[in-house]
């Protein structure tokens, strides 16, 4: 099979495990008992990302080859996933869990090892290519593009399949035990993750890059990462990293409750936005998967401050359109126009993010550069960033009849505030050198 085809099936399973939960999760945890800890869900996936993807990336970068490091995560995070399906299952359609804690546990353990994933995943694709004389800047968008039409394919699947009565059978259509608003979306999560070990034994070995000669303690560490802050350039970019990072889960843990909370409302209860959350969200995936094959021609053009600078403004539209806009025409336009904002809002950020690290850090680090990549952005700042979404939500929102109602457009306003002064900010102080 063609190389490119090869790593384009691993980007399309990466993220599908991804999608099928990441955002519908937030439906099934009110049904769960679990409403008021949605931030906190999603800021576990923070929380480990600020240390897991660095140690990963360590281990990827001294002891395991990355493939090899990547399969391994997937089926950990693959078998932990599946036990929370199996909680949920236990506890039957539309009732609470019986072990909250043991939940939340399994998910934070398989997150723990999901979230480094996506840092590795980067590294494999880096490493192969360069070493068969790919481009990464021209060759790794159209490979990265696969993931995004996986996350989009189990969104979709999600949405539209669901499970019978009996909990033994499923298949498409319309009805009140749709995945999205159930436990299924974690087996659909636990099996692909599994799927993709098993892929990642076949693909061709990252060797590691092994140095002669003493190694310092920080060297076999991993430590040496951290060295790019000294770099004024690489830790203003870190730092902006984290703060546009606190924009990234606020829309995935809650346009999906937001979203659906107008079906709460008789005038919109029969909207198709109000009752496919994750379809209409979907639109966010596709927008992404056309932005990726723009940033080779947009970095080349304007380089990664306008690159990222379009991204930190785009999170403006991409709240603001949540805020103007409701489940009917012409309303629900502008719930379209924030979906499709959103491929340049995370596109333009997280994927020319990667690309400039792996352009701007020695060949021994690279592994553990994107780690700290990671975990700034995933870590640091998507914690942050969601447990104060997660405040703000609650100060003005509230669950009424199984759903999250209150004063969403103030939520929303404020967040578009939020980035639209970390975007001035970056556009005065960030002046990256320019390649000759």
């Amino acid at each position: 099979m063609n190389l490119k085809v090869r790593l384009s099936v691993m980007n399309f399973l990466e993220f599908a495990v991804w999608g099928a939960y990441l955002t519908c999760m937030g439906n099934y945890l009110g049904v769960a008992g679990l409403g008021e800890q949605i931030a906190w869900f999603y800021a576990i996936q923070g929380i480990v990302s600020i240390f897991m993807p660095t140690l990963m990336g360590i281990v990827a970068d001294k002891y395991i080859q990355p493939q090899r490091a990547l399969g391994l995560c997937h089926l950990l995070a693959g078998a932990a996933m599946l036990v929370c399906w199996w909680m949920g299952m236990q506890a039957g359609f539309g009732q609470e869990l019986e072990n909250k804690s043991a939940f939340i546990a399994m998910y934070s353990l398989s997150v723990a090892f999901f979230m480094p994933t996506i840092a590795l995943s980067n590294t494999v694709a880096f490493s192969i290519l360069k070493k068969n004389g790919y481009d990464t800047v021209k060759d790794f968008p159209p490979i990265r593009v696969l993931g995004t039409v996986g996350f989009i394919a189990t969104m979709w699947f999600v949405n539209c399949a669901f499970i019978d009565d009996s909990g033994m059978g499923f298949t498409l259509g319309d009805n009140a035990h749709k995945f999205q608003y159930t436990y299924m979306q974690f087996f659909v999560s636990g099996l692909l993750s599994l799927v993709l070990f098993a892929y990642c034994l076949t693909l061709p070995e990252c060797r590691l890059d092994k140095k002669e000669g003493k190694v310092s303690l920080v060297e076999s560490l991993g430590l040496n990462a951290f060295k790019l802050f000294k770099r004024r350039q690489m830790a203003l970019f870190f730092i902006f990293s984290a703060l546009l990072g606190m924009c990234l889960q606020v829309t995935n843990g809650f346009a999906g409750p937001f979203l659906t909370s107008f079906k709460g409302i008789p005038e919109y209860a029969d909207t198709f936005a109000a009752n496919n959350a994750t379809l209409l969200t979907s639109i966010s995936q596709i927008s992404e998967a056309c932005c990726i094959l723009l940033i080779p021609f947009f970095l080349k053009r304007f380089g990664i401050k306008v690159v990222m600078l379009m991204s930190l403004f785009a999170w403006v539209f991409r709240f603001g359109f949540f805020g103007i806009g409701d489940p009917a025409m012409p309303g629900v336009i502008f719930f379209i126009l924030s979906c499709i904002v959103y491929g340049v809002a995370f596109d333009f950020f997280n994927v020319s993010g990667g690309i400039f690290v792996d352009q701007e850090c020695d060949p021994s680090i690279k592994a553990s550069a994107q780690g700290l990549f990671m975990m700034m952005t995933n870590g640091l700042g998507a914690t942050v960033g969601t447990l104060v979404a997660g405040e703000v939500v609650n100060s003005y929102c509230s669950w009424q009849g199984g759903y999250l109602q209150g004063e969403w457009q103030t939520c929303w306003f404020i967040f578009a505030a939020f980035a639209l002064i970390v975007g001035i900010a970056f556009a005065l102080v960030f002046n990256p050198e320019k390649k000759k």
